[in-house]
């Protein structure tokens, strides 16, 4: 298993836990680039959103429903927060397991990169 979210989903390696269920985990982002940046990982390996099919829908939702949820108990739903997918290198992929940001905190600039 050389994929480094699903040796932290295995428990080898450590990482600051958020929340966790039996389809996903959430963890503080290492290199945040908010006050608040929460990572939302699927437990089922999935390289990139191009991968996904209908079968992943409700996934996709429980992710987007937990970010949310993520930023109200941080206190950054009222003033507002960003939830981001990349797919893939020119789009600031570097992990390759799909995973939703959640960055709050701060005002977010647009456009974004």
């Amino acid at each position: 298993m050389s994929c480094l979210f699903c040796k932290i989903i295995a428990g080898d390696i450590p990482a600051s836990k958020v929340y966790e269920d039996d389809q996903m985990i959430a963890f503080n982002d290492i290199t945040p680039q908010a006050p608040m940046h929460v990572l939302v990982v699927p437990k089922r390996h999935l390289a990139t959103l191009n991968e996904l099919s209908a079968a992943e829908d409700g996934l996709v939702g429980a992710m987007v429903r937990r970010a949310a949820a993520i930023a109200k108990e941080r206190g950054v739903d009222g003033p507002g927060y960003r939830t981001v997918f990349n797919c893939n290198a020119q789009a600031g992929q570097s992990v390759f397991h799909i995973h939703l940001h959640v960055l709050g905190g701060r005002a977010m600039a647009w456009p974004p990169g």
